[in-house]
């Protein structure tokens, strides 16, 4: 049996309109053949919804008693049986009383739909849960019936039904919407201009988000990677260095000349998970970032620039913000910067290049700090470091041959040996040990220029030398693996922890998803739930 299909009628306020929309859409559909059926309308009095509701077969309630008092509600299990190709529902958050067979009217419409039954139904954006804190704020009133916000989410169409906040009003004060008696203290209240701005502009902003998941949803299905400039997105790459705050600062002002634009902030975590900048500058660039309406994302890669570039075309970003680079031209002799290369692949992506007072600072050569983790690139990296350093230092000691021997040339060696082994690990350093040890015979044993030893003494402090090579080898291997292990526990700590902030911030179950995907660099992640009536799965 297909699926039924939700269509929601959205509305900021109530008296907008949502179930007169409803109903007219009921009798469109009869009007085309459909078969429609009123599961449950409350028109609240209003005579122009009522009669729209003329002509619409209507399912008889049932009625409720509750500490004495009668109330009627949908009856789920008549309108089952009745089995239209359509149901009308109105007020989808909506408490049921208490003895009628599910708590809230949501979960009727869930079996009314798991049984194939379409159904067009009405909410307003204040009873949203993730909203119901924000309208209380706004309009001084806590929702008492709320609806999880992934229910609204899983709706096939949400249509906003719209007024301005004067015609509202104004329609307030000919009893359009509320009894005489009640005008006055809504007007004054909760019917406020200010509060039904701020309520339209909520579910506007509510909607567009949704609109905004089903254009990637589209772009991901299509394999579509190039932009559309739907709306401004600006992405600030941010190192943890501290010319980050100018950057935020920079583009929250491009972001300020074009009103509904996107504000994101990106920082690149080594996929080794070492910390290559202070967590508590870091910590305070996303303060600011947050303060000035921005959202801050991480994400771990092994290249920076190829993870920026991934996420802003999965983000569809339109803009790119960067800081001018802190290495001076020698560096930048021997690799292009970030900017540079994200330039080069950013394609219809523009890329502002912002100058800081870090700015080039330091021009000065570094070699490579120990500890980074190991892996390829690092194995080579040590490599290429020992084949340029052993024999410069030979060359170097043979003019020195008289004044050094083969005692201080294997001692200076050996200190070669050690920085290969913090680079790289064991491997590269019992390489270059052994190679040493071969020069070291050949130009520092006697006979010279010869691979034969012919003194007992050199024989032992060349063993010697190739022993205490590997064993420190093997430590420093040992100590850069540890060192790699602790700080990968750091990283995952700080996920989790920004994992559990989102929950007690009270983010919903696929917002939390999302921050799963980015701190581990996914292109996509699916979240599998257990259906509770099937059999478990034997072991």
């Amino acid at each position: 049996m297909a699926h039924g299909r939700l269509r929601i009628f959205l509305g900021a306020a109530p008296g907008v309109g949502k179930t007169y929309a409803m109903l007219a859409e009921g009798q469109r559909l009869r009007a085309l053949g459909t078969d429609v059926v009123v599961g449950f309308v409350e028109p609240h009095g209003r005579r122009p919804t009522a009669a729209m509701a003329e002509g619409l077969e209507t399912v008889e309630r049932r009625t409720l008693w509750h500490r004495g008092v009668r109330f009627t509600e949908m009856d789920l299990d008549a309108v089952l049986a009745r089995h239209p190709q359509v149901a009308l529902v109105d007020e989808l958050a909506h408490s049921n009383v208490p003895g009628a067979r599910n708590a809230k009217r949501w979960q009727d419409v869930r079996e009314l739909l798991d049984a194939g039954i379409d159904v067009v139904t009405t909410l307003n954006v204040q009873h949203l849960e993730s909203l119901n804190d924000v309208v209380r704020q706004i309009t001084g009133v806590r929702q008492q019936e709320t609806l999880p916000d992934e229910v609204a989410r899983g709706a096939d169409q949400i249509e906003l039904v719209d007024l301005p906040p004067e015609v509202l009003r104004r329609r307030m004060v000919h009893g359009d919407i509320y009894p005489p008696d009640r005008i006055e203290s809504a007007l004054t209240h909760y019917f406020r201009v200010g509060n039904l701005t701020a309520l339209r502009e909520i579910a506007l902003l509510w909607l567009a988000d949704r609109v905004e998941e089903g254009l990637q949803r589209y772009r991901a299905e299509h394999g579509i990677v190039a932009p559309w400039e739907t709306r401004e997105r600006i992405l600030v790459g941010l190192s943890g260095g501290p010319e980050g705050e100018t950057l935020i600062r920079r583009a929250a002002r491009i972001s300020a000349r074009t009103p509904g634009t996107e504000l994101l902030a990106l920082h690149v975590v080594p996929e080794d998970g070492l910390a290559r900048v202070a967590p508590a500058a870091l910590d305070e660039q996303r303060a600011l970032l947050e303060s000035l309406g921005g959202g801050f994302h991480q994400i771990t890669g092994e290249d920076v620039v190829a993870a920026l570039l991934r996420f802003a075309e999965a983000e569809n970003v339109t803009q790119i913000v960067l800081g001018a680079s802190r290495y001076g031209r020698v560096r930048s002799l021997l690799r292009a910067g970030v900017g540079e290369r994200t330039i080069k692949g950013s394609g219809p992506i523009d890329v502002h290049i912002v100058t800081h007072e870090e700015a080039a600072g330091s021009a000065a050569l570094r070699l490579p700090r120990p500890g980074r983790g190991l892996g390829v690139r690092r194995f080579v990296a040590a490599l290429g470091g020992a084949a340029v350093l052993l024999p410069v230092l030979t060359t170097l000691l043979v003019v020195e041959r008289g004044s050094v021997g083969l005692a201080g040339a294997l001692a200076i060696y050996l200190l070669v040996v050690v920085v290969v082994a913090l680079v790289g690990g064991a491997s590269p350093a019992l390489l270059a040990a052994v190679a040493a040890a071969l020069l070291a015979d050949y130009y520092f044993s006697v006979p010279l220029h010869s691979l034969v030893i012919n003194r007992p003494e050199e024989i032992i402090a060349l063993v010697v030398f190739v022993a205490t090579a590997v064993l420190v080898g093997t430590a420093a291997g040992t100590a850069t693996r540890d060192t790699l292990r602790a700080a990968r526990a750091t990283s995952e700590a700080r996920t989790l922890s920004r994992l559990a902030a989102g929950v007690l911030r009270g983010q919903d179950l696929p917002a939390l998803v999302e921050l799963v995907r980015e701190n581990f660099g996914l292109r996509a992640v699916s979240l599998l739930e257990r259906d509770p009536q099937a059999s478990p799965v034997p072991h």
